[in-house]
């Protein structure tokens, strides 16, 4: 496999598919910019060899329409600021042919959000899933899905992939393209290399205790990835809303706090499971209570399965984050994805603040430790400790197929 440390960019155009899909504010100010500097040591490489780049992304979810909220011509002077080069901005991106044939050495060409176009995602526009004609439509997209990527491909001589924020996409720029690039001239990026050793860190190379913290608000969501880490791990803490699932499938009262009524008795199976394999499920016992669902709301500690009526748990209470601290900080792997409570709230961020300080105090003592899925990322980030943990990924629904196990199309077009 073609690796980017040993190719000679000089004189050559690499297309570059980067994850540039970063939170705008109203004025479309970027928020985060934590993607965008993730994909800087591959796209100054290219430049310090030598090389011209082409830079594609998508932003949001435009699905196959032209929207202005998501032109990534709002963050240009950005890209520019970081690169240190003046970006030019290619308005269409399958209409960038002459801009792309003209650059010079050392140039730089961002294209248009890629999903303006149906055929990045190749799915068609406009009709609906039970139309009849859905299936035709789809082979139909397909086809033209592959004449898309055929013309990305067209403008460049190499190609990197270092977008593992969509890597579990088989769409035009993160699989289809690397069909038309020879073994040679496809590879790899610098964080994509990256994103693949941290996963390989958590599902192969395992230093034990393992301990894994799963987050946010549905257990339906996560459950292919519990049920994979069941077999892996040896603490499995659960946390944020999925809690009070939990809660009431033992009986407990939730007031009116987040639950998936319908998951139940997987919550009660979770639980089994966990006993029949050994593993240590630690789920929260009491939580912090508000009477309303924001910041000022007033606030009571109360046992996690005996909430009072008309309340609801917005965040892990202090048993709990020390039953938390005590299954992270002996550990040697780490993973934490997804945060213990409401914690943009700035009133209900100890949970996932606990947590964060036990992972730190973890990894200072030796331990592995891999961040990922937004909202945790975001959360290390709240409370500047990023530098305290071993990597922070990019790639929130990536991240959790691989750990679920799954082939992600990106790495594997590249790796064959």
């Amino acid at each position: 496999m073609q690796t980017i440390d040993n190719f000679k960019f000089a004189g050559k155009k690499a297309i570059v598919r980067v994850d540039f899909n970063v939170p705008l504010d109203e004025n479309g100010k970027i928020t985060d910019d934590t993607r965008i500097r993730g994909a800087l040591p591959t796209l100054k490489k290219v430049l310090a060899d030598g090389g011209s780049l082409i830079i594609m992304s998508h932003m949001g979810k435009p699905k196959g329409k032209v929207n202005a909220k998501y032109s990534l011509s709002q963050i240009v002077d950005a890209v520019s600021e970081k690169l240190g080069v003046a970006v030019k901005f290619a308005d269409d991106c399958a209409k960038a042919a002459d801009a792309a044939a003209a650059l010079q050495p050392g140039e730089v060409l961002l294209l248009e959000n890629l999903r303006f176009y149906g055929e990045e995602e190749g799915k068609p526009v406009g009709i609906d899933k039970e139309d009849p004609a859905y299936e035709d439509a789809k082979k139909a997209m397909k086809a033209s899905q592959k004449e898309f990527a055929k013309t990305l491909a067209s403008y460049a001589d190499c190609y990197i992939n270092d977008a593992f924020g969509t890597a579990h996409r088989k769409h035009a720029s993160t699989a289809v393209i690397a069909d038309y690039f020879d073994a040679e001239n496809k590879m790899l990026g610098y964080l994509m290399e990256k994103e693949v050793q941290a996963v390989d860190n958590i599902l192969s190379n395992i230093n034990r205790p393992f301990t894994a913290i799963m987050g946010g608000s549905k257990v339906s969501t996560k459950i292919g990835i519990i049920e994979n880490l069941m077999d892996k791990v040896d603490n499995l803490i659960l946390c944020g809303g999925m809690t009070y699932t939990f809660a009431k499938a033992m009986g407990g009262e939730i007031g009116k706090s987040i639950c998936e009524d319908d998951k139940l008795q997987l919550a009660l199976d979770i639980i089994e499971q966990a006993k029949a394999k050994g593993v240590n499920l630690v789920l929260g016992t009491d939580c912090v209570a508000a009477d309303d669902f924001s910041n000022d709301a007033n606030t009571q500690v109360v046992p996690a399965n005996a909430i009072p009526e008309g309340w609801e748990g917005l965040d892990a209470g202090p048993e709990t984050q020390k039953a938390f601290a005590a299954a992270i900080e002996g550990a040697k792997t780490i993973l934490w994805n997804g945060p213990a409570g409401v914690f943009e709230f700035d009133n209900f961020t100890a949970g996932s603040r606990a947590i964060a300080e036990a992972i730190a105090k973890a990894t200072a003592n030796g331990a592995f430790s891999l961040i990922g899925g937004g909202d945790s990322v975001a959360c290390i980030n709240k409370f500047g400790m990023a530098d305290q943990v071993s990597y922070i990924s990019t790639g929130g629904g990536a991240l959790l197929e691989a750990i679920e196990g799954k082939v992600l199309p990106g790495v594997a077009a590249i790796k064959g």
